[in-house]
């Protein structure tokens, strides 16, 4: 929904919301830690469940409502093309929702490396918060960069008197869609595992259950354990994603709709 010269402008608009973001939820964290430190398995925990909502939510809306999603595409390719329509404006919104998605998520990650670190001093817990605030900031936001322009160093390869170049450049426009499908399903799951992970973590019975079946397992242990965490966390967002369902429903609003 954004054009092919805005979309870096884009990228680094959000990924400056991304570092105001985490300036106020670093120290958000420290204070957590120094005054309420028996929150910090809660807020994890409801972390957790918001990942299995946002990954459970986006499978839902892709399989039941597909026709709404097409709808919704058509209806922004007739935006974009429509010269009454403000694109300045509807890029703002689009970057303020990015923005405002990823203040959840990295609220997540700040609590994930909080709890990692919970026990560690002052000084200790502020290097290892600040450095992996800037390292998903920047690891994020600027893979981010390099995919969206995957096309065009492509399209620019493809077009070099060079064989070699053009072979390269019609290589990377064949591979950049799926790249986008895998990273988008890649994605997907990772809500699952790493929401459902947490969630079990902080399920003490539940926890020592799937340790015991990992050591029972063997060598693959691990795999087994990762599957048990993807059931959780698809479990959980299924529930999530039908306590909002009903509670919009009696309030009167439509479902909301996938990130």
């Amino acid at each position: 929904g954004v054009s092919a010269n805005r979309e870096i402008p884009v990228v680094w608009a959000v990924a400056k919301g991304s570092m105001v973001n985490k300036a106020i939820l670093v120290p958000a964290a420290l204070a957590i830690s120094a005054f309420a430190p028996w929150a910090v398995t809660p807020l994890l925990m409801v972390g957790g469940a918001f990942l299995c909502y946002e990954g459970f939510e986006k499978v839902a809306h892709k399989f039941l409502h597909k026709n709404e999603a097409d709808a919704g595409k058509a209806e922004l390719q007739a935006a974009l093309a429509d010269p009454a329509v403000d694109l300045a404006q509807m890029e703002k919104d689009k970057i303020k929702g990015a923005v405002r998605t990823d203040f959840i998520l990295s609220a997540e990650i700040i609590a994930i490396t909080l709890g990692t670190v919970a026990g560690q001093d002052f000084w200790t817990q502020l290097a290892v918060l600040v450095g992996i605030a800037l390292i998903m900031t920047v690891g994020v936001y600027g893979l981010g960069g390099g995919i969206v322009k995957l096309d065009d160093l492509g399209l620019y390869l493809s077009q070099k008197a060079s064989s070699t170049a053009q072979s390269i450049g019609r290589g990377i426009l064949w591979l950049a869609p799926w790249l986008m499908k895998f990273l988008s399903v890649a994605g997907t799951a990772a809500m699952f595992l790493v929401g459902g992970g947490i969630i079990a973590h902080g399920i003490a019975p539940l926890h020592h259950l799937i340790l015991e079946w990992k050591a029972a397992a063997g060598g693959m242990g691990w795999l087994l354990e990762m599957l048990a965490n993807a059931v959780v966390g698809i479990v959980v967002g299924g529930i999530v994603v039908a306590v909002v369902t009903a509670i919009q429903k009696m309030r009167g609003k439509p479902a909301a709709a996938a990130h």
